[in-house]
Formats: structure tokens, C-alpha cells, sequence
């Protein structure tokens, strides 16, 4: 039988977190919810520690430092057990809710990654930055010029991973890098790749949204690194 373990890094989302935490539980799939407290600085950790005690599936882990969000997905995902793992973020951009239309060509066997697309299909978006799109396509088309994959939307928060798949990749990317950097390594694996619609419910900078452009030139920079390297 399979199992479905959410991995959720978390920094300084105090104000979403515990929202964030029941709609994942919620989940009639998911047997743990591994959150894991990078360092936050405005309570983040102790509304964690607090969420813990009465939530027997979610588990906690702290980073002393701030290490960024490939770190904290490198801690959450070694202490994964469940058969499928799937990156959640600590916010309601991307809906739980989905869970099931992500994991389902796992289940059915036909994938052993997929990814949840903004781009296709007719689910519901905000609309928000232009040229963020504009990066997002970019960073796709560039990442697939290496990999040979005919992905939308490679940036995607939304990752799900037989677990045994992604526990034997290394993540080195410290920051918003493991995005090009699992895509690159899973392609080189061959594995079988599924890509889903999904909605998406975006978030302003003044609504706490971090990534910002320096992110997409360390982007570029881990699919030349991650690509070439093979």
C-alpha cells in the first residue's frame, strides 16, 4: 500500500504555517507532514514545536542557522518514509487538496516523478508578475534544452517522487537551486516523468513571496552546472 510523506520547509511563515499544517493533515493520504524550521526569526519554530504536540503525524526539525530552502528539503526528505514524497511550501499557493491528481500516475504506475504544472490545463490562476512568467518560461525552456524533457513548468513547488528515487539523489543546492538542479539529476536517472495541471493562488512580496530575481541567475547557473556536468 502506498504512503504519502509532505516535506515543508519552513522560514518565517508564522502568520500560513498552522493553516497550511491542517489542510495538509486534512489529507486523507498523507501519513506525515515533516516540517522543517530553517532558522525562522519571527516564531515560525515555536508555532511548530506548539502545532507538534497534538498532531501525531507531523514532525518537527530546526536548522540552528539559516541554510535556505534546498537544505531544508535535503533534512526533510532523508527523514521521509512514507513510499511517495511531496514538497509542500508553507503557504496556500499550491492546495493540498490536489494531492491525489499529483500522485496518481505513481500510483497507477505509469510515473515515478511528477510534477504539477501552473501552465496547462484549465485550472485557476492568480494573476500576478509578467516578467515572472517570463522567467519561469525561460528557465523551462533552457533547462529542457539540456535535459531533452518537454516540460511547462519546471519551477514548480509541486514535486512527487517514489521515494526511493529522490533519497538516492544528493541535493546539494542550499537555496531555490534544487529546483533546476533535482530536474537535471532525475533526467539523467531516465526515470519516468508525468507532468499535471494544477492551480495555483500566487503570493504578492507584500504577501511574504521571497523569491526574487537574483534567484533566477542562480538558476541558470545550476542548469548549466547540473546539466553539463553529465
Amino acid at each position: 500500500m502506498s504512503t504519502l510523506s509532505v516535506v515543508m520547509p519552513v522560514y518565517n511563515e508564522a502568520s500560513t504555517v498552522a493553516e497550511v499544517i491542517d489542510v495538509v493533515l486534512a489529507q486523507p493520504a498523507v501519513v506525515e507532514l515533516i516540517c522543517v524550521n530553517d532558522c525562522s526569526s519571527d516564531g515560525s519554530g515555536e508555532v511548530l514545536d506548539a502545532l507538534a504536540v497534538d498532531r501525531p503525524r507531523m514532525r518537527v526539525h530546526h536548522h540552528e542557522v539559516n541554510l535556505g530552502k534546498g537544505a531544508a528539503l535535503r533534512t526533510g526528505i532523508a527523514h521521509a518514509t512514507g513510499s511517495i514524497v511531496i514538497i509542500q511550501d508553507a503557504d496556500l499557493e499550491y492546495l493540498p487538496s490536489e494531492y491525489p491528481r499529483m500522485i496518481r500516475p505513481i500510483l497507477e504506475n505509469h510515473a515515478d516523478v511528477v510534477f504539477g504544472s501552473r501552465f496547462i490545463g484549465s485550472e485557476e490562476h492568480r494573476v500576478l508578475y509578467f516578467w515572472h512568467s517570463v522567467g519561469n518560461t525561460f528557465l523551462t525552456l533552457l533547462s529542457n534544452m539540456f535535459t531533452n524533457l518537454n516540460l511547462t513548468d519546471m519551477e514548480t513547488c509541486y514535486k512527487a517522487f517514489r521515494r526511493e528515487i529522490i533519497q538516492s539523489i544528493t541535493i546539494e543546492e542550499p537555496r531555490f537551486g534544487f529546483e533546476p538542479e533535482i530536474t537535471a539529476k532525475v533526467a539523467n536517472l531516465g526515470v519516468r516523468i508525468y507532468e499535471v495541471a494544477i492551480s495555483y493562488h500566487g503570493r504578492t512580496y507584500d504577501e511574504g513571496k521571497k523569491i526574487g530575481w537574483r534567484d533566477g541567475f542562480s538558476a541558470i547557473r545550476c542548469i548549466l552546472k547540473y546539466n553539463l556536468r553529465r
